[in-house]
């Protein structure tokens, strides 16, 4: 693990520890609740029906190679 991020964990830790902000404690807590949401189910119907779709394209070998699509939108890029 990069010791940046480990050094970061730790500094929060010993912030929270010593946090009396009730209001701020919440929003934290709903932040770790998100967090744990699957977001399959924050995604629209429309949203997850373009995904099975992609998937279904994918399984039946209806894919474009990554340098022609480079190819088309080239201009773009």
């Amino acid at each position: 693990m990069d010791i940046n991020l480990q050094n970061k964990k730790i500094e929060l830790i010993q912030w929270l520890s010593t946090l009396n902000d009730q209001a701020l404690i919440e929003k934290i807590m709903v932040l770790r609740k998100k967090e744990k949401t699957d977001w399959w189910n924050e995604i629209s119907t429309a949203e997850k029906s373009t995904i099975e779709k992609g998937i279904q394209d994918a399984n039946n070998g209806k894919l474009t190679s990554h340098s022609n699509v480079k190819k088309v939108y080239e201009k773009w890029l």
